[in-house]
C-alpha cells in the first residue's frame, strides 16, 4: 500500500511531504518538512517502523510466531482427535466384548431362548439318527416316550441307578483296611443327565436324588402327598416357579424374568431351597464362601458335613445307616450330592458324592461286590479334591408348619444364606 501520513492516516505516496506541509505543517513547528520521515505501520500490531526493511522483518517475525503457533495448535486439535478416535474405537470394543460375554453368559446358563428340555432332546436324537448311531423307528419310539413323560410330569427313570447306598453298606461291613467309620444317607437313587439335559441339568437331577431319599422316609410324607414320584426336569422347573409365585426368593426369580419353563437355565442352591421350603421341607443353605485350609482347601465343609451325619448317629457301630437325607453341594458351575462320609483310621475325612453327571454304566459298577475298593475311587472326595474357590450347601432338616414356611418366605425375601466364617 501507499505510505500513510503519521498525522492523519491518510494514503499519501510520494506526495507525503506535500501532504504534511500542507496540512499539518503547524504541528511541525517549523516551516518545512525536511526533517519529517515516512513512517510504516504494521498490519498486526500497529507499530509504526520508519523503514519498509525493519517493517518486513518485523511482520516475518509475527508471521513465524503465527505459524509455530498455529503448528501447536493443529498439532494439538490432531492428538486430541487422534485420542477421541482410540477412546471411541476401545469403548466400541469393550462393549463389542461384553455382548459376547453377555451372549455367552446367557447360552452357558441357558437364558438365551434357545429352547428347553424337549428341544434338546429331539436336536440331540436328530444328530444321533444323522450319524447313524440310532434306528429312525428307535427315535419315533423314544420322542413318543417323551412326550408322555412330559405330559405325566414324571421321570421316565431312565437315567435312575437305584441299590447303591445299600450296595455301599454291605462293602463297608467288610471293609479292613482304612476306614474307622462311615455315615450313609438314607437310600438315594441317582440320576444322570440324558440327552434332554446333558451340560446344564445338573441342578435338577440333583434335586430327583434329594427327593428319591426323602419319599423313602416317612417324617415327609404328609409334605410330599403330591409329588409321590419323582417330577420330571420340566416339571421340576413349574415348580420352581410355582415357588417364585408364593413369594419365595424374588431376587432370584428377577434374575431368570420369573421364567425357568421351556429354557436351559441353570439352576442353583437358591432355587433347591426355594423349592424345599414351599413343599413345607425344613432346610438351609449354608455359604463356605472362602478356603478355610492351606492351599485352597475347605476343611470346616468336611468338618460341617460330619457334624450332620454324627448328630444323634454316635452308636459304637462302624457302618452307621442314618435316616438324615443327602447335601445338595454347590459350587459354580457344577452341583453334586454328598451322601456319606467317611473317617479314615488316620482322621482324616473323606466325602461320598453322587455326581448327576456320571453315567449309569459307571454307577452300575458300584453294585457289584468289589473287596478292593476300585469302584468306591468314583465316589470319594479327599479334602484335597475340593479346592473351589466357594462352596454352598443346602441341608434338609426336618418339616415347617405353615406359619413357619410363611416365615422363611418373607425371609428369603431378604437373605437366605448364612455364611461360615
Amino acid at each position: 500500500g501507499l505510505p500513510e501520513c503519521p498525522f492523519c492516516g491518510e494514503a499519501a505516496g510520494r506526495e507525503l511531504e506535500e501532504h504534511v506541509r500542507a496540512r499539518h505543517g503547524h504541528l511541525l513547528g517549523a516551516p518545512g518538512i525536511e526533517n519529517v520521515e515516512q513512517l510504516y505501520e504494521c498490519p498486526m500490531c500497529s507499530l509504526t517502523c520508519t523503514n519498509i526493511q525493519i517493517l518486513e522483518e518485523h511482520v516475518d517475525l509475527h508471521l513465524e510466531e503465527q505459524s509455530f503457533s498455529d503448528g501447536i495448535i493443529r498439532d494439538l486439535e490432531l492428538a486430541q482427535w487422534l485420542q477421541t478416535e482410540e477412546d471411541k474405537c476401545q469403548r466400541s470394543e469393550e462393549e463389542k466384548q461384553e455382548r459376547e460375554e453377555f451372549k455367552k453368559l446367557q447360552r452357558q446358563y441357558g437364558l438365551d431362548n434357545s429352547g428347553g428340555y424337549k428341544q434338546q432332546f429331539l436336536k440331540n436324537m436328530e444328530r444321533e439318527v444323522n450319524r447313524g448311531r440310532m434306528q429312525p423307528f428307535e427315535y419315533h419310539k423314544r420322542k413318543a416316550d417323551m412326550m408322555e413323560c412330559l405330559a405325566s410330569g414324571i421321570d421316565d427313570g431312565k437315567t435312575k441307578t437305584s441299590g447303591v447306598i445299600e450296595a455301599l453298606c454291605k462293602y463297608y461291613q467288610n471293609e479292613n483296611k482304612d476306614v474307622r467309620r462311615v455315615w450313609l444317607s438314607t437310600g438315594v437313587d441317582h440320576f444322570h443327565s440324558s440327552l434332554g439335559d446333558r451340560g446344564w441339568g445338573c441342578g435338577y437331577r440333583n434335586f430327583q436324588m434329594l427327593l428319591s431319599s426323602l419319599l423313602q422316609n416317612s417324617l415327609y410324607n404328609d409334605c410330599l402327598r403330591d409329588t409321590t414320584l419323582i417330577p420330571s426336569i420340566p416339571k421340576i422347573q413349574s415348580m420352581i416357579e410355582d415357588a417364585w409365585k408364593e413369594g419365595f426368593d424374588p431376587h432370584g426369580a428377577s434374575h431368570f424374568n420369573n421364567r425357568l419353563c421351556g429354557s436351559k437355565a441353570w439352576i442353583g442352591a437358591c432355587e433347591i431351597y426355594s423349592l424345599l421350603t414351599s413343599l413345607r421341607i425344613k432346610c438351609q443353605i449354608i455359604d463356605f464362601h472362602k478356603p478355610t485350609g492351606p492351599t485352597g482347601t475347605h476343611p470346616r465343609l468336611f468338618e460341617w458335613v460330619l457334624r450332620y451325619y454324627s448328630t444323634d448317629n454316635e452308636g459304637g457301630a462302624k457302618v452307621l445307616c442314618t435316616s438324615k437325607p443327602p447335601i445338595y453341594l454347590q459350587h459354580q458351575g457344577h452341583s453334586r450330592i454328598v451322601v456319606g462320609i467317611e473317617e479314615k483310621k488316620n482322621k482324616t475325612l473323606c466325602l461320598l458324592l453322587f455326581d448327576p453327571g456320571c453315567p449309569s454304566q459307571e454307577m452300575q459298577k458300584l453294585l457289584k461286590q468289589n473287596s478292593d475298593g476300585t469302584n468306591i475311587k468314583l465316589l470319594r472326595k479327599f479334602v484335597g479334591s475340593l479346592k473351589e474357590k466357594q462352596y454352598q450347601i443346602v441341608a434338609v432338616d426336618g418339616v415347617l408348619s405353615l406359619e413357619e414356611k410363611a416365615a422363611c418366605c418373607r425371609a428369603s425375601q431378604v437373605l437366605t444364606s448364612e455364611k461360615i466364617p
